[in-house]
C-alpha cells in the first residue's frame, strides 16, 4: 500500500506542482505527519523532493524532473516487479538504488500497467534462503560487489573449506552470484582461471587501484550453468534403500526432505510394507537421515551403512543415558 501511495504523491506533485503538506494529506487521505514520512522516504529514494515549511512553503518536485517510460506491455510490467530481489539488492549496498528505480518505474507507468504492476508487489514475495536459515555474516560483499562494478582487482584473505588456514588470493572479480541464499564470487586468477569463492568464508578483501578488461567472451550465467553442472557431476550420489510401512511412506518423505524419496515398490496394504529409494550427496547425511526416521524405516542397501548407523545410534544413546543418571536423585536411606 505504501508503494503505491508513494507514487501517487509523486504523480501529483508531476502533474499539479507544489502542494500544501495539508492539501496533499486530503487527497491522499492520510495525515500530514505521514506525507511528512512520505517525502523523506522518496528523498531517501534519489527523488528530488524538498518540502518547506511556513505559510508559503509546501512540497514541490525540483523544476524540469519528470519520469517517463512507453513501451511496456502489462506482462513486461508485472515481470519487472516480480524479479525484484530487494534483499539481496540490500546485501549488495544497492538497496537505496532498486527502491528509487523502483519508484521512478510506477511513476512512469499508465495508469493500467501501474495497477498490474502494483498487484505483483501485493501478492508475490520471494525469500531466497531455506528454512530455519539465519542469512550469512557478509561484511565483504558490499565491497566486493564495489570492485566487480569498478573492474578492480582484489586480495583475498580467504578461508578454504573444511580446513583452518586462511590463504591469499589475489583476482579479478568477474561476477557475484546467489544461489539458494548463498553468496560466491566468481574470479579470475593470474593464471587465468575462472574459479568459485563462497563470499562468507572471505575474512578480508583489499581493492587495488589496478583495473582490469573482462574477457570479451565470459558469460557469468554460462560459466555458473557449467560449473554447477560439472560439480553435481562429480559429487559421488548415495543411494539408499529403505523398507518402511506403506503407511509410513508420506511421513518418512517428510523427515527426509530435499529432493524426497521414490517409491520403488508400493506396499500391497496400509499395514505391508514399501521400498523405497532416497539420495544422499554424502554417507554422512544419509547415516543422519536414518537416524532421524528411527524405527519407521530399515535399511535394506547399502549395508556399509548399518555399521556407522548403529555406532551413531549407541554414541547418541550412552550420551544421553549418562546424562539421565547424573540427574536421578539420590536415594536417602531411613
Amino acid at each position: 500500500m505504501r508503494a503505491s501511495r508513494l507514487v501517487n504523491l509523486l504523480l501529483i506533485l508531476q502533474t499539479r506542482g507544489g502542494l500544501t503538506a495539508a492539501e496533499l494529506a486530503r487527497q491522499l487521505e492520510v495525515s500530514v505527519r505521514t506525507v511528512y514520512r512520505d517525502v523523506e522516504a522518496l528523498a531517501e529514494a534519489g527523488v528530488p523532493i524538498y518540502a518547506e515549511r511556513g505559510p508559503h512553503g509546501g512540497v514541490r518536485l525540483v523544476d524540469g524532473y519528470r519520469t517517463r517510460l512507453t513501451g511496456l506491455t502489462p506482462e513486461e510490467a508485472e515481470g519487472l516487479f516480480l524479479s525484484g530481489l530487494p534483499g539481496p539488492a540490500a546485501e549488495l549496498g544497492l538497496g537505496t538504488v532498486v527502491t528509487a528505480a523502483r519508484l521512478k518505474v510506477l511513476a512512469a507507468l499508465p495508469p493500467e500497467l501501474r495497477a498490474r504492476a502494483t498487484r505483483i508487489n501485493e501478492r508475490f514475495h520471494l525469500d531466497a534462503p531455506g528454512w530455519f536459515r539465519r542469512g550469512e555474516a557478509l561484511p565483504h560483499l558490499a565491497g566486493l560487489a564495489q570492485a566487480v562494478w569498478e573492474a578492480r582487482i582484489v586480495e583475498l584473505d580467504y578461508q578454504r573449506p573444511g580446513q583452518g588456514d586462511v590463504v591469499q588470493r589475489r583476482l579479478e572479480p568477474l561476477g557475484l552470484v546467489l544461489k539458494a541464499g548463498i553468496w560466491y564470487l566468481v574470479g579470475r586468477t593470474a593464471a587465468r582461471q575462472e574459479r568459485t569463492y563462497r563470499v562468507s568464508r572471505v575474512a578480508d578483501v583489499r581493492l587495488t587501484d589496478e583495473t582490469f578488461a573482462r574477457p570479451e567472451r565470459f558469460d557469468l550465467a554460462a560459466y555458473w550453468s557449467a560449473s554447477i553442472a560439472a560439480f553435481e557431476q562429480a559429487q559421488p550420489v548415495v543411494e539408499v534403500l529403505l523398507r518402511v510401512p506403506a503407511s509410513d511412506v508420506a511421513a518418512v518423505d517428510e523427515t527426509i526432505g530435499g529432493d524426497g524419496i521414490e517409491v520403488v515398490e508400493p506396499g500391497a496394504s496400509p499395514g505391508s510394507p514399501a521400498l523405497v529409494r532416497a539420495r544422499f550427496t554424502w554417507e554422512d547425511d544419509a547415516v543422519a537421515a536414518l537416524l532421524r526416521l528411527g524405527s519407521r524405516a530399515e535399511l535394506v542397501e547399502p549395508q556399509r551403512l548399518r555399521a556407522p548407523l548403529v555406532r551413531l545410534a549407541r554414541s547418541v544413546l550412552e550420551r544421553y543415558a549418562e546424562a539421565s543418571r547424573e540427574q536421578e536423585p539420590a536415594i536417602v536411606g531411613d
